[in-house]
């Protein structure tokens, strides 16, 4: 499915499917020796999706790209999980969720009392999370509040309009959003970000590395999906804007954020889940932004 600007989907199709992805990837998580994270709803969507007639990859190029990639989303996940428990020791008792997707973090996450999470979403991709946490009695750890609306439309306004305090400081997250959207699309999120931050806020981000754009590294991408393609899997790259955008950190840093960032490789050592020998390559070249806006 190619992308278009007023294009929407449900949790089984277009963009809504890579969050499934996801998912199958948090509940393999759940099931290693050591897991990094527990997730126990992951399964659940899983499932849920399942019976509306969705078919997760068990061979293939496809699956087994899923599998190599295992320790990447299961680091991923770990970071973002860090930032929000970082931010509510630290007084922040504000968050946002970007595209959230099937991200259960309001439910799983030991959330400081008071917490407000507020998650936004296209509103099928949140109705079918509420309706599968609903079915398994699941009950958020926080003050949950969903916003249904396109990050392409003023969800500014529909933030506020659910609760959203603009003088608080608010821990955000962008996690496996940057590649669909736009350049242009990226500039504005973060305009109104910085907008809605008061002093003492922070931002979580993964975004494309510069490397990423690297001539080799994208012709080398270009093979590995036309490859699945032959072998006849259904490939995600129409879904990404793989376009040059504004780099976050340098933009962050110019407008007084304290600004860390780390390599997807670095992180993925960090927390014990280095890709095998030979398969670095298959691994994102991703970076993420930790952003903090002095009080």
């Amino acid at each position: 499915m190619t992308r278009t600007d007023d294009d929407s989907w449900d949790i089984t199709e277009s963009v809504g499917a890579t969050a499934l992805g996801v998912a199958l990837a948090r509940a393999r998580e759940n099931d290693c020796d050591c897991p990094l994270f527990t997730d126990r709803y992951a399964q659940c969507f899983v499932d849920a999706a399942v019976e509306r007639g969705w078919r997760p990859p068990t061979s293939g190029p496809m699956a087994e790209r899923l599998r190599v990639i295992g320790g990447y989303a299961a680091a991923r996940t770990k970071w973002f999980d860090e930032q929000f428990i970082a931010a509510g020791a630290n007084g922040i008792e504000q968050a946002v969720i970007l595209a959230a997707g099937l991200d259960a973090r309001a439910w799983r996450l030991p959330w400081v009392h008071g917490t407000i999470v507020f998650e936004i979403d296209q509103p099928k991709v949140l109705e079918f999370k509420a309706e599968t946490l609903a079915a398994h009695g699941a009950r958020p750890a926080a003050d949950y509040r969903a916003v249904p609306v396109d990050l392409r439309q003023d969800w500014p306004k529909a933030l506020r309009d659910t609760g959203f305090d603009t003088s608080a400081p608010t821990v955000w997250s962008a996690e496996g959003l940057m590649p669909y959207l736009p350049p242009a699309g990226q500039d504005l999120l973060f305009e109104r970000i910085a907008k809605l931050s008061a002093p003492g806020s922070r931002v979580a981000v993964e975004a494309f590395s510069p490397r990423f754009f690297e001539p080799e590294y994208l012709e080398a991408r270009a093979q590995q999906w036309r490859r699945m393609r032959e072998s006849g899997e259904q490939t995600p790259e129409k879904l990404w804007y793989v376009e040059e955008r504004t780099d976050l950190e340098q933009w962050l840093t110019e407008r007084g954020w304290e600004v860390t960032v780390i390599e997807a490789l670095d992180l993925m050592r960090r927390y014990g889940r280095s890709p095998a020998a030979g398969a670095e390559a298959t691994i994102p070249r991703s970076v993420f932004i930790e952003g903090r806006l002095p009080s």
